[in-house]
């Protein structure tokens, strides 16, 4: 299996390499731009989505991050993760933060509120189900999370979640809510695919259910992405130039 490259610089990093590593699969920690010409493909963690921006913007990772996504590798981002694929973001803090975009989409940078409303959900996912068996749900886990408002025709989706407007917890995005729905309930997408691109709003990597990562790793080879050259198995040791990590809180 090829090797996993996991955006390192603030957030769950940890857990999706613990959840690669249940699979058998090896996951390295990004933090420099040449890094990701050792890897395949790249998740990006769920995470405090400003504090990640400006890290990558420090690192001067944005530019070997938007090349990684033009030449077609696959991508995944939970979450904060999520917001850096968009091409467009609202709700966002005065001044913005740089997006990496390439996913046809518009996000709402904090759509359920704040951390306290945190909750689980179960979603309809047919499309994990058939490519990756088990139950025809998976428990979402949504900390601060975004919510995709509208996408693309070449966007796929992969699940979405119906929210009554009234729970809708940030200001802006209620107000959008009520804008587009006339009922008492908003459906808002939670997962999405275009091509090499996987955006999930919710944290698969802090359940057991590891069928997101399979999915994910799986694009690799439906998108001609699987390079020999990158096989790396559970164990092996890369020597990469390892930086300190960075204790900051984990969530967007």
């Amino acid at each position: 299996m090829a090797l996993v490259g996991v955006l390192a610089l603030q957030g769950s990093f940890n857990e999706h390499i613990a959840a690669l590593r249940r699979l058998g699969v090896k996951g390295v920690e990004i933090r420099k731009p040449e890094q990701l010409e050792t890897v395949a493909s790249l998740i990006i963690p769920g995470g405090e989505s400003t504090t990640m921006a400006k890290l990558a913007e420090y690192h001067n990772l944005f530019p070997a991050l938007r090349e990684f996504v033009k030449m077609g590798k696959p991508v995944w981002g939970t979450c904060a993760g999520l917001i850096f694929l968009a091409n467009k973001a609202t709700g966002q803090k005065i001044g913005g933060q740089e997006l990496i975009g390439g996913l046809d989409c518009t996000v709402h940078r904090n759509f359920f509120g704040s951390q306290i409303r945190s909750f689980e959900a179960e979603l309809a996912v047919p499309e994990l189900a058939s490519k990756e068996g088990g139950p025809e749900v998976f428990r979402g886990v949504f900390i601060r999370a975004p919510a995709i408002l509208d996408v693309g025709p070449e966007v796929q989706v992969l699940a979405d979640y119906l929210v009554p407007i009234n729970e809708v917890l940030d200001s802006n995005s209620a107000v959008e809510a009520q804008e587009e729905n006339t009922g008492s309930e908003k459906k808002v997408i939670v997962a999405v695919r275009q091509r090499n691109l996987l955006a999930t709003a919710f944290h698969p990597e802090l359940t057991a259910d590891t069928r997101w990562h399979s999915y994910f790793l799986k694009m690799a080879t439906e998108t001609g992405e699987e390079a020999s050259s990158s096989i790396v198995a559970v164990g092996a040791d890369l020597n990469l130039d390892q930086q300190p990590k960075i204790d900051l809180p984990i969530f967007q």
